[in-house]
């Protein structure tokens, strides 16, 4: 059987699902990550419930209807979860060598950042530099995961492309971005770093 880890390989290699229409249903990761991908025409769900269950609540030829409210609500009451943000997905392959900018590791356990980003991430690690922050961890299935933080004091001046880019430079692998649309400061920065659009998230967390 295809896993969500299986699915994301191929994306990474350019395979992305085919747009026929169709609706995935596979297996949580873990028992963390649970939501919803939609891609072109083509929307995964990844959650430990019936597929029939699912299925029964996704209107036929509904594209939108996975990332739809009702769906996103039903699902969110079936499991017991909270709805996350409709986020941006982006891709980039990684760069070689050393990031050319200077980031100083940030490598205390209790530091707010790396506590917050260990509740959806693992193997996180945080970096502060160029008036930001940086962090990289293990997310969704696996998959090496972005984010940027940028000092109110330093945005407008290119920083947050910075961040993105350097870390192309520290993950062995493809690295993900979950970006949200309003943000447009950061999807300039995102895209500006080399960031492919792939799709559209919504995770939906555990409570608390």
């Amino acid at each position: 059987m295809e896993t969500l880890a299986d699915l994301l390989s191929d994306v990474e290699l350019g395979r992305m699902p085919d747009a026929d229409g169709n609706v995935t249903i596979l297996a949580q990761p873990s028992p963390r990550d649970l939501g919803v991908i939609a891609f072109t025409a083509h929307s995964v769900i990844f959650a430990d419930v019936d597929p029939d269950w699912i299925r029964g609540r996704l209107p036929a030829g509904d594209l939108s209807a996975p990332l739809g409210p009702p769906f996103l609500q039903a699902l969110a009451e079936e499991t017991g979860r909270s709805i996350g943000c409709v986020d941006l997905l982006a891709l980039a392959e990684p760069l070689p060598g050393s990031p050319l900018v200077p980031l100083d590791e940030i490598t205390g356990g209790d530091h707010p950042r790396v506590a917050r980003a260990r509740r959806y991430r693992d193997s996180v690690r945080v970096w502060s530099g160029q008036g930001g922050l940086l962090t990289i961890g293990r997310g969704v299935a696996g998959r090496w995961e972005v984010a940027v933080e940028v000092e109110p004091a330093y945005r407008g001046r290119g920083v947050g492309r910075i961040l993105a880019t350097s870390a192309r430079h520290l993950v062995p692998g493809p690295v993900w971005a979950q970006v949200a649309p309003g943000n447009a400061a950061s999807l300039r920065a995102f895209l500006a770093a080399g960031y492919v659009p792939v799709g559209a998230e919504v995770l939906l967390p555990r409570h608390g």
